[in-house]
């Protein structure tokens, strides 16, 4: 792959938006890193997203791919939100690199949700060489929702990723649109394109749980899941769970007691152990 950063812009923001970075993702995540908006290539297309880096070019950092939640530009990532939560992983250590998915935010395309723009996330890889302070060599990948179902089909790709982190994630597409009210968005934004068969069987090629050997063997995975989740099942990361067990993969299952999809009054934990994980496999 050849695909490099066409346009970067770096993100900033207004007096009021800092105050608010800083009191929701930390002084260091606000000071001690960059965060750009950029627009890159991805199968011709041209497709947006973010990069974050650490300030400190005197060393290189292990690279991170975050994938982000939603459908279509519901879920798309605003610059300042970029800023908090891409500045706070750069600030860990990290190079950072997020697709918005094709189709969105400007880009071309259309979002597939986990057929071809899964290439998006692929496509992010090469974009390192663009980075000073990227260790090209050592890459760790997280995704919330249906970030999360985005990263385990990555996992079926590559075994580049030395640790994944996926919270909320998406493991099992039921097709059952009285299921939740993600569901029901996800009937509603596809079932315009699609027959009821061709549907169904777009959500069992999408489903993890169908086919969980085919995940890198090589990717230590962290899945995080609130037990009061309405939107993705808590059992979804419970079932892969098993099937996991059973293949002898290296796996950490948290279920957070009382934790909605958002996992709002359990940020400060979940960012520890997001951080825990990829420090213990990304930096050796």
């Amino acid at each position: 792959m050849s695909n490099k950063i066409i346009d970067r812009e770096k993100i900033v923001l207004t007096e009021q938006q800092q105050k608010m970075v800083l009191s929701g993702w930390g002084k260091e995540a606000f000071e001690n890193s960059v965060v750009e908006k950029i627009s890159y290539l991805s199968d011709g297309l041209r497709v947006t997203g973010y990069i974050a880096y650490p300030k400190d070019d005197t060393q290189k950092f292990p690279c991170v791919i975050w994938c982000r939640g939603g459908i279509g530009n519901a879920g798309a990532i605003d610059k300042f939100t970029a800023r908090g939560i891409f500045g706070q992983i750069a600030s860990w250590g990290y190079c950072v690199f997020a697709t918005q998915y094709r189709g969105n935010d400007g880009g071309e395309g259309n979002d597939d949700f986990g057929g071809d723009d899964l290439n998006d996330v692929l496509n992010l890889i090469p974009l390192a060489d663009e980075i000073p302070q990227a260790n090209k060599d050592i890459w760790g990948i997280e995704g919330w929702s249906r970030g999360g179902m985005m990263t385990y089909l990555t996992l079926t790709r590559t075994n580049i990723f030395k640790a994944a982190v996926v919270i909320g994630g998406i493991a099992n597409l039921r097709c059952n649109s009285d299921e939740s009210k993600f569901m029901r968005r996800l009937y509603e934004h596809t079932m315009g394109k699609y027959g009821e068969e061709e549907f169904k069987q777009k959500c069992e090629s999408r489903s993890i749980i169908n086919f969980p050997e085919k995940l890198s063997q090589n990717t230590p995975l962290l899945m995080i899941h609130g037990n009061l989740d309405n939107r993705v099942l808590p059992h979804d990361s419970l079932d892969l769970s098993s099937e996991l067990i059973d293949l002898k993969r290296t796996f950490r299952l948290i279920m957070l007691e009382g934790g909605d999809h958002f996992l709002k009054t359990h940020r400060k934990e979940v960012d520890d152990f997001r951080k825990s994980w990829f420090d213990k496999y990304l930096k050796l």
